[in-house]
């Protein structure tokens, strides 16, 4: 069997100037999914070229659900230190939660204050130095190829924020446990699900391309069950246009079980759910859970997104 080679192509063959060429592609739908699927965040464009005083940043965008400010500084050279102090001041000016540095190639000094910065910040303040690179095999179109450098560690940051107000339980310490390995067995079986950062608490939130809905995954330590519900905090008008299409939306989910659907009349909020035996205190379940969570997430994804566009 005969097999291509890969060849790297340089980024100005393609992209001869960053504002016009490069921050142009990459603001476009398919190209900034590329960047979310790589830095595990929903980003929404909303400006190019975002006024900071004197300066303006690249890309200001906002995370899917809960509008947490990014900004992306697009640097196609080796990293500089007028860039990361210009990534500062935008993020500061912008009251950003999300700093994204894209590149060619990293300086180990810049590499090392990247990381220090996300030592030494709150989950609150997230950086990501990523690497962009386009490769081809012989006369095809070049492919680009994201890769993160340094990334916030999510653990470590969820352990000190949350000990700020008092020492965590063994029950908060497994649950934060639970989804962190939750989220790496997804990131490497089902990218497509992009998760937030994991908190010690029983529940994990997931966006569905909403405002007024998510859904929302339960490891329940009391009852031993894990739970896949679409909470809607705040629209009885959606609940009811979805229990109105239930049968199809059931057989279309297709589960080894009907939904739970609670309109809780006397509340706001309004859940979709069904739920599945696990064993919250022996890990050696947990990779079932994961793959049941994981593959009932995405059918809600689709099939309720499905049912709501129709009646839309």
């Amino acid at each position: 069997m005969k097999l291509g080679k890969l060849a790297r192509t340089e980024l100005r063959d393609y992209w001869k100037n960053e504002a016009t060429d490069f921050t142009r592609w990459l603001a476009e739908e398919e190209n900034i999914e590329l960047l979310a699927d790589e830095v595990g965040i929903d980003i929404q464009i909303t400006q190019t070229e975002a006024s900071v005083g004197r300066f303006s940043a690249d890309i200001l965008g906002e995370e899917e659900n809960t509008g947490r400010k990014i900004i992306i500084e697009n640097q196609l050279e080796m990293t500089d230190h007028g860039h990361l102090g210009q990534l500062i001041t935008y993020a500061a000016g912008l009251d950003a939660e999300y700093i994204i540095w894209i590149v060619r190639d990293v300086r180990e000094e810049h590499l090392q204050a990247v990381d220090w910065l996300n030592e030494h910040t709150d989950e609150q303040i997230n950086f990501f130095l990523v690497k962009i690179e386009l490769w081809k095999i012989a006369d095809s179109l070049p492919a680009p190829k994201f890769t993160v450098i340094s990334r916030p560690n999510e653990w470590k940051r969820s352990v000190r924020t949350s000990t700020h107000d008092g020492e965590l339980s063994d029950t908060k310490i497994r649950q934060l446990e639970f989804w962190q390995q939750f989220k790496e067995y997804s990131a490497t079986n089902h990218p497509e699900l992009k998760l937030r950062t994991p908190r010690p608490q029983h529940w994990f939130d997931v966006a569905v391309g909403r405002s007024d809905c998510h859904v929302s995954l339960v490891a329940d330590s009391r009852e031993n069950k894990v739970r896949c519900e679409l909470y809607i905090p705040d629209s009885k008008e959606l609940y009811q246009i979805l229990y109105s299409n239930r049968g199809t939306i059931e057989d279309e989910l297709n589960l080894s079980e009907r939904l739970d659907w609670f309109e809780l009349p006397n509340k706001k909020a309004s859940r979709i759910l069904i739920a599945n035996g696990f064993a919250f205190n022996d890990s050696e379940t947990w990779d079932a859970a994961f793959e049941w969570l994981v593959d009932t997430t995405i059918k809600f994804k689709r099939v309720f997104s499905k049912a709501w566009k129709i009646k839309e």
